[in-house]
């Protein structure tokens, strides 16, 4: 491995270090009116959301992989006074505060919050109205209340790390979300990739910026292999957005030769690639049934200084044959039982974390999925996840790789 501070040029090579956001306070304000708003079908119960989420960070120690937390690095971040206000400015003009005296309330109120993790932890956590003062002056703004009860929505989709931003090669994608309730996620990126210490001198590559109009997210970024990235095509990433990101990516430097763009369907069901499709060894995937017919598939390269962009029409396994070259076996979730596998898709049976080929983490809940790769000879590190799957994301959607080892591709 080099000296750099980001490497991850496959899915599969030996985990070193993931950066992880144990679920706090910011679930505690999911309340049934507002859910769909904040992208939850259900409620998380906190106190077992976090059991659970300890469980994984555990596993992952347990097997060599250096653990490190968003909510540490956004902290560590914030090296000055200066920065730290500086940070609360963006912070506030991305909360859509309607009035102008709220605004400055709510700024006192955040910067009374001395210690840099406590602060940072509030801002993803919400502010609920009746957590400030009541205001002696107001303006219009301030005086045409609605009944909606936060000053500043809670961020509770804050724990799959793996969508705000991606890591690919040395570089990193900070990504413009699909929804604005997930795009002030990528605030805490932006400021560790340029202000913490351990990454503000180390010249990693930007390969796509939260202030650009389109949308992508990292659940829809898989890396390959040190030459090849897959991007889905879905509900939550636009077809301008991957070419934006291959142009960067190839600009980089970095050995990238292709970008294969996978046309999904716009749904929730296919909400991103590695809801229906993940790499857990050289030669096999994990995948849902639905993903296996005929597939539109754009291979991107590049073509001196422009892309060259071919369309193809072809089976996901025929894709990844051509592209790795090599044999592939495909891994249905459910074992090809359909309503197994509408269940345990559901509950991300085919998003799985690799922490080496062929060894993986999974949500213990999924049964027929699991059974059904132990007998095709895979180690599986069983994960309880009642509670963490009701924000519809598994294993893969909770990580952010930051460190792997390469891949011996030639076995």
């Amino acid at each position: 491995m080099s000296n750099k501070p980001i490497e991850v040029f496959s899915e599969i090579g030996r985990l070193k270090e993931v950066m992880l956001h144990r679920p706090g306070k910011e679930l505690e304000n999911l309340v049934p009116d507002y859910l769909e708003r904040l992208l939850f079908d259900d409620i998380p119960f906190l106190e077992r959301a976090q059991e659970e989420h300890d469980n994984f960070a555990r596993i992952l120690r347990e097997n060599g992989v250096e653990v490190v937390y968003l909510e540490d690095l956004a902290a560590e971040s914030l090296t000055t006074p200066e920065l730290k206000e500086q940070f609360l400015e963006e912070y506030l003009d991305e909360a859509d505060i309607k009035g102008v005296k709220t605004r400055e309330l709510i700024r006192e109120f955040l910067l009374s919050i001395e210690d840099n993790k406590e602060f940072i932890e509030k801002t993803m956590a919400g502010i609920q109205k009746v957590e400030l003062p009541e205001l002696k002056e107001k303006e219009l703004s301030d005086m045409v209340e609605s009944d909606y009860p936060f000053a500043i929505d809670p961020m509770p989709n804050l724990y799959f790390t793996r969508d705000p931003f991606a890591t690919i090669g040395h570089g990193v994608s900070i990504n413009h979300m699909y929804s604005e309730t997930r795009n002030r996620e990528t605030l805490y990126a932006k400021y560790i990739f340029t202000y913490h210490p351990k990454y503000k001198d180390a010249e990693v590559p930007r390969l796509y910026n939260r202030t650009e109009n389109s949308r992508i997210e990292g659940g829809d970024e898989l890396v390959l292999t040190d030459k090849v990235v897959a991007v889905g095509m879905s509900q939550r990433t636009a077809p301008e957005s991957i070419e934006k990101l291959a142009r960067n990516l190839f600009a980089a430097d970095m050995g990238y030769e292709q970008v294969l763009a996978f046309n999904l369907a716009q749904n929730r069901k296919f909400m991103h690639l590695d809801t229906v499709f993940t790499m857990i060894d050289v030669d096999k995937f994990t995948i849902h049934p639905e993903i296996e017919g005929d597939l539109t598939v754009y291979s991107i390269t590049k073509n001196g200084d422009d892309l060259k962009v071919v369309e193809e029409t072809s089976t996901l396994q025929e894709v990844l044959e051509k592209t790795l070259g090599r044999k592939v076996e495909l891994l249905r979730c459910g074992a090809g039982n359909i309503v197994a596998a509408a269940r345990e898709q559901w509950n991300d049976g085919s998003n799985t974390l690799t922490i080496s080929p062929g060894e993986i983490v999974v949500y213990d809940r999924n049964t027929v999925t699991n059974n059904y790769l132990e007998e095709k000879g895979l180690k599986l590190h069983k994960m309880p996840g009642s509670e963490l799957v009701r924000g519809r994301g598994g294993p893969r959607c909770m990580s952010m790789p930051l460190r792997r080892e390469s891949v011996d591709w030639s076995k």
